[in-house]
């Protein structure tokens, strides 16, 4: 099934910071997808990568099981994307702002994240964003 950008983008949100179904999320890559957060330091509580679809679900799952009390969830009226395509029709970039609701005032999270897709499935994920922002 092809799928476009906008659609692997949203299908991969939904699943990660909206629902965080670690299943749904492992869904989104392909059986040997790559999932890498190249800015976190070695033993942080956010994984800096992850290969196979098997270890992205069981690796998000323990994950989100560790952030459970935090019920944040990004709003999703005041986040928003843009995404970039490329000469290679395989790769697509996502500048990505999500803003959480804050105690006294809003906190905001920018990143950008690089997909490779095949066959409607996220190949390999690059996500670039600042490590002191994640518990």
């Amino acid at each position: 099934m092809s799928r476009t950008p906008q659609q692997i983008f949203e299908r991969y949100v939904y699943a990660g910071a909206i629902t965080r179904n670690a299943d749904a999320l492992a869904e989104t890559f392909t059986e040997d997808g790559v999932f890498e957060a190249p800015l976190m330091s070695a033993g942080a509580d956010f994984p800096r990568r992850m290969v196979g679809r098997e270890e992205i679900r069981s690796v998000m799952a323990a994950y989100y099981a560790r952030q459970a009390s935090d019920n944040r969830a990004p709003d999703r009226e005041k986040s928003g994307y843009v995404l970039h395509t490329t000469s290679d029709p395989d790769v697509f970039i996502a500048e990505v702002d999500t803003v959480f609701d804050g105690d006294r005032e809003d906190v905001s999270v920018s990143l950008v994240q690089i997909f490779r897709i095949r066959d409607g499935r996220i190949a390999r994920l690059r996500d670039y964003f600042a490590p002191d922002l994640v518990s």
